[in-house]
């Protein structure tokens, strides 16, 4: 799983990395862009299979059908 932290004061969010790095990253934000507050903001979590092949397998399989049901009818 990979990790993003979104700063809860600005519009800054770091780059999908290691949970571990995720809060370094964030601690030198604050540290350089909001001295004296407080650490706040959400890390997100990205759940998905990143060598997923999303929906190209159904665009495949449904192209090839096309191209039976088209020489079928010759």
């Amino acid at each position: 799983m990979a990790h993003r932290y979104r700063c809860g004061e600005c519009r800054f969010a770091t780059r999908w990395t290691t949970e571990s790095e995720v809060g370094d990253l964030a601690a030198a934000h604050y540290a350089e862009t909001h001295p004296g507050l407080a650490l706040g903001g959400i890390v997100e979590i990205n759940q998905k299979n990143p060598n997923s092949l999303g929906c190209l397998p159904i665009l495949g399989i449904a192209v090839l059908l096309l191209v039976i049901v088209a020489s079928c009818q010759r």
